[in-house]
């Protein structure tokens, strides 16, 4: 069973469903008489594993409540007591959430049929269908399981009976999520956090004896949290890999590659094709690799004669591999789940240019941290990646309870928004398969853009992405093929919590996908415009990274629309310009200036540094992506301003920061993330340092226009 955590996505969650039928409607008095159980696992209810219990109740069963259940006296005579029921029900729900209808009074009656029994009794976690209708519907007539199962479709069998009805709410719980998504409520604190608003309802219910069926979210995973290991989120791949590495042809002898690894004193080696003249421009799935445990086994097996046989008949393929850019946790989380002791690294274009092996991680030792990214990694449906994705609130609190800059958590939230859109894409692959549709036309790169391409994302972020594809004129068939993809994209990355882009920055729109050739075209088209209008939205390209497919045509366009925007400094003036102003952070008395005691960082400081930085590095051709690195290789420029662009980067730094905590504790609380934070929860050093940075971002129009010009 998945880790339950306070921003597990409702489509991802793993519950019980519960139901009991009873001798009468009034909570003190009212006996149990069956239970039903039927798990909820990764969005699918599992009827075969439903768990049934009638219960003899010690007391006479009332015709009344017989003629609705069907269950009289001699149904329950043999029946156990509730006290020996209760024992498989309670290890069946054990650490579960409970899901029910109406289910403060089904917790009513557990409550006091355990404190009868003299059984211990733990307030379960809590999600009530009746609740969550009313939070996802207000205006309905009724919520009865009959209307809820009328207004969403959904068929109603098997009524009052403890599994059936169990059932019936379970399939109406999944039916409520779309709806529940529309009103913003994807996670189960949120779904927690909007049920306590329905005061009246459960005041109602409270007058009536129930039990409490919402308690307010706490911040639960914290304490778990801060033993996170950070050494494997703060350090790439490529800080540990060894290279270069040494390569051999298929046709080597192993006896030789075995000389060869005793000379170098490596290893592996990585075997490329026969008569292949050199290593360079091969990918991973074109290379082998041999180990010398693969050596052993071949001695083993065949004896002294192996060492005359080429090593293609013993080498492993295709080679698994991971960017160098990619943090560590992911290395060790691949190589676990893999079984592996050696991992091929792959530079920006695909290229191999290291091995990383079991013996460079060793001293590493953190296996709990490196299944936040290989859990992406694995998710074969969508709510699977759904439950994968609720990890990332977790460790990045473990990072800020490590005292890890946001900075550096930013970067590992983006890589793993990368990686979900990856599997999204590898996810709609299968499905437009499965549609028949068939396999892609060409090749393709799918790509995000703004903060995740900078490696500069936090909590609250929504949908960045593009595709490119090797050929195809807009509207022809490749491009249509293409167009259904990135519908299926985004419907997946929105149900696990990413939601839709609002300025539709996606790759479902014919903006933000096209072939090189159109990609091309669209850029000098840009660079051409006159008026900021026209430009809205473009900046971002500029951020753009791969993160599927044929990366190498996603690094040819991003390099090439920067050599054809080099030195345009009428261009970058429009891409400023068309950015916006940035708002003002403080009133005509030098407060800060807040709305419900919050002030919105991004677009006070941390919205213009970003914009300032890329314009900069689009005018003076800065190959870079991430803020700090662009504002400090404009400042290796020494063309001014370096006073004031250091102090953009500890700013951009400190908002990052105070962002990210505010961002965490509304989590915890189930509220949804944003860029505003409590301004009366910062220290007063934290004041004193926010002042300084809007003082920095007040020169933004002043630098940018010298640093242009």
């Amino acid at each position: 069973m998945a880790p339950v955590s306070n921003a597990t996505p409702l489509v991802g969650l793993d519950a019980a469903v519960i139901d009991t039928e009873t001798t009468g409607l009034d909570p003190a008095k009212a006996r149990i008489v069956e239970i039903g159980v039927v798990p909820l696992r990764a969005g699918k209810l599992d009827r075969a594993a439903a768990l049934r219990r009638l219960v003899n109740p010690g007391v006479p069963i009332p015709p009344a409540t017989t003629a609705i259940h069907h269950i009289d006296d001699a149904a329950v005579a043999a029946a156990p007591g509730f006290a020996a029921a209760w024992a498989d029900i309670a290890a069946a729900t054990a650490g579960s959430v409970l899901i029910g209808h109406t289910l403060g009074f089904d917790l009513a009656v557990l409550k006091r049929e355990c404190e009868r029994a003299g059984l211990a009794w733990a307030p379960p976690r809590t999600l009530d269908t009746r609740l969550l209708a009313q939070v996802a519907e207000p205006r309905l007539g009724g919520y009865t399981l009959e209307h809820l199962a009328t207004w969403l479709g959904v068929t109603v069998d098997g009524r009052h009976s403890a599994v059936g009805d169990a059932e019936l709410t379970g399939r109406i719980f999944l039916a409520l999520l779309p709806k529940l998504r529309e009103g913003h409520i994807r996670t189960l604190a949120e779904a927690e956090q909007a049920c306590l608003a329905l005061t009246g309802v459960l005041d109602q219910q409270h007058r009536a004896g129930w039990e409490e069926a919402m308690v307010a979210p706490q911040a639960r995973d914290r304490e778990a949290l801060a033993r996170i290991d950070s050494y494997p989120y703060r350090h790439r791949v490529a800080d540990v890999m060894s290279a270069p590495v040494k390569f051999v042809t298929a046709d080597t002898l192993l006896g030789a590659a075995l000389n060869c690894m005793a000379r170098e004193k490596i290893s592996s080696l990585l075997v490329t094709p026969a008569g292949a003249a050199t290593a360079a421009g091969l990918r991973a799935n074109d290379v082998a690799i041999i180990t010398e445990r693969d050596v052993l086994r071949a001695l083993s097996e065949r004896g002294p004669t192996a060492l005359g046989q080429s090593v293609s008949n013993f080498a492993s393929t295709p080679l698994v591999t991971l960017p160098a850019a990619a943090f560590v946790y992911r290395a060790l989380g691949r190589m676990s789940r893999l079984k592996l002791r050696h991992l091929g690294v792959e530079d920006e274009n695909g290229g191999i240019c290291g091995i990383v092996t079991s013996r460079d991680l060793l001293r590493l030792r953190a296996q709990e941290a490196s299944i936040l990214g290989d859990a992406i990694d694995q998710a074969d449906d969508v709510p699977a990646l759904a439950a994968a994705w609720a990890r990332l609130p977790q460790a990045a609190s473990g990072l800020v309870a490590e005292s890890v800059p946001a900075r550096d958590a930013a970067a590992v939230i983006s890589r793993e928004l990368g990686a979900l859109t990856r599997r999204a894409a590898v996810l709609a692959e299968r499905q437009m398969a499965a549609e028949g549709a068939g396999p892609p036309p060409c090749a393709y790169a799918m790509c995000v853009l703004g903060s995740a391409g900078r490696g500069e994302s936090l909590l609250a972020m929504d949908q960045d992405n593009a595709l490119v594809f090797a050929e195809g004129a807009p509207g022809a068939a490749a491009d249509q093929w293409f167009a259904r993809l990135g519908i299926i994209v985004a419907d997946i990355l929105h149900e696990v919590g990413v939601p839709y882009c609002k300025g539709g920055v996606m790759a479902k729109n014919a903006a933000w996908r096209g072939s090189v050739a159109t990609w091309q075209a669209r850029v000098a088209e840009w660079i051409s415009r006159s008026n900021p209008a026209d430009l809205l939205s473009v900046d971002i390209f500029f951020d753009l990274v791969g993160v599927h497919g044929d990366t190498r045509l996603a690094n040819h366009l991003w390099r090439g629309a920067f050599d054809a925007a080099a030195g345009n400094a009428a261009f970058a003036k429009l891409l400023a310009d068309a950015s916006g102003e940035v708002q003002s952070a403080t009133t005509l008395f030098g407060t800060l200036r807040t709305e419900n005691g919050r002030i919105d960082l991004k677009a006070t400081g941390l919205f213009g540094i970003v914009a300032t930085a890329r314009v900069l590095a689009i005018r003076h051709h800065v190959l870079e992506r991430a803020t700090p690195a662009r504002l400090a290789a404009v400042a290796a420029l020494a063309r001014g301003g370096v006073q004031d662009l250091e102090a953009l980067a500890r700013a951009q730094a400190l908002l990052l920061d105070l962002i990210l905590a505010q961002q965490i504790a509304d989590i915890g609380m189930g509220l949804p993330p944003s860029n505003k934070v409590v301004v009366k929860r910062l220290s007063r050093n934290q004041r004193k340092a926010l002042h300084e940075s809007f003082a920095a971002v007040g020169h933004l129009e002043t630098l940018t226009r010298d640093l242009l010009f």
